[in-house]
């Protein structure tokens, strides 16, 4: 048997997973000490079932230990497995030690849940250098891909779509998600500065005038790169553009920044959020009821570094994934 039991914030989705397969919905109770420990009660019985932890990892500081408390909870109480259905992975993006002294945070995020859980099932993790997954987390993980949700709820909203990607590395998944709806695609060539400095060249659109603009990308944190594109899109005749993304962080202000320039702004609801247009409870239900095996193809920030002989070794047992089928255009 099948248990999804979500952690605070996350009821909404676990509702939705749990409807999509028939699953029994879990409750669990957790409060606060004076003193701020945190206390932990699961309400259901979770003896000799899988049990999946429902939480989005978006701004996840306040609550990992929460989910680790909860996690181990399950299995002394003998849950057969327990399973993170992360919508949304967060410590990727340090993925090296830019500067001496720093922590490789997505190395020591990796080794903490590794330890805590038997499988980890995510969608579009950002990554960077690392080549899948599998090259960082010692269970087995379950990559899930949004973006043919992106580019069905695109064909079925907008008339006349022009994807645009925001950099040249988005070229291979910009260009699967066009010919999935028969669109015509370009991308925008990145510069950025900083975390907070980014500029956009865009390439010559005239020969699309008269297309709908469509902004995609996988996640929108700072929002920069996005608010960027939306701003100098218009500058060569177009509307402004409808933006779409499977990840929506919109850190600070940059939600309300990006709507004075976008013609619609939807997300995925891996992070739960105003924007959210595209649900992905059933790509998460018919990815765990299958019990598919791992398939890591995701749209990758830039091409893996060369590894040190360490870091090889860590890596050299797991064999690079076959892209899916979606790229190709076939369903």
């Amino acid at each position: 048997m099948r248990l999804i039991l979500p952690l605070p914030g996350n009821e909404t989705f676990a509702r939705r997973l749990a409807e999509e397969g028939d699953w029994e919905l879990g409750v669990l109770e957790t409060r606060r000490f004076p003193d701020g420990e945190t206390y932990i009660r699961i309400l259901s019985d979770v003896k000799d079932k899988t049990v999946d932890l429902v939480c989005t990892l978006a701004r996840p500081d306040d609550g990992f230990l929460r989910l680790i408390f909860v996690a181990d909870a399950a299995r002394a109480l003998g849950a057969r497995e327990v399973t993170l259905i992360a919508p949304y992975l967060s410590y990727m993006r340090q993925d090296r030690r830019f500067r001496p002294g720093e922590a490789v945070t997505s190395r020591s995020f990796a080794r903490l849940v590794s330890a805590s859980f038997d499988r980890l099932v995510t969608v579009d993790p950002h990554l960077h250098r690392y080549p899948t997954l599998s090259a960082l987390y010692t269970i087995p993980t379950a990559t899930l891909h949004a973006a043919p949700l992106l580019a069905d709820w695109v064909a079925g909203e907008v008339e006349k779509p022009l994807i645009v990607g925001p950099d040249e590395e988005s070229e291979q998944w910009v260009s699967a998600i066009a010919a999935r709806i028969g669109a015509p695609h370009a991308v925008l060539r990145k510069i950025r500065h900083g975390d907070r400095s980014v500029d956009i060249a865009l390439p010559d659109l005239s020969e699309w005038r008269g297309h709908q603009p469509v902004l995609v990308d996988d996640i929108a944190s700072s929002g920069h790169t996005l608010i960027e594109a939306a701003r100098k899109i218009p500058l060569q005749g177009f509307a402004r553009p409808v933006v779409a993304v499977v990840h929506g962080i919109f850190a600070e202000d940059s939600h309300e920044r990006l709507k004075g320039l976008a013609e619609q702004i939807v997300s995925c609801d891996s992070v739960p959020h105003e924007s959210n247009a595209i649900a992905l409870a059933p790509l998460i239900a018919d990815a765990i009821g299958a019990d598919r095996p791992d398939v890591d193809f995701v749209r990758h920030r830039r091409p893996p570094e060369p590894l040190d002989r360490v870091a090889q070794a860590g890596v050299d047992s797991f064999p690079a994934s076959d892209p899916p089928s979606w790229t190709s255009g076939v369903d």
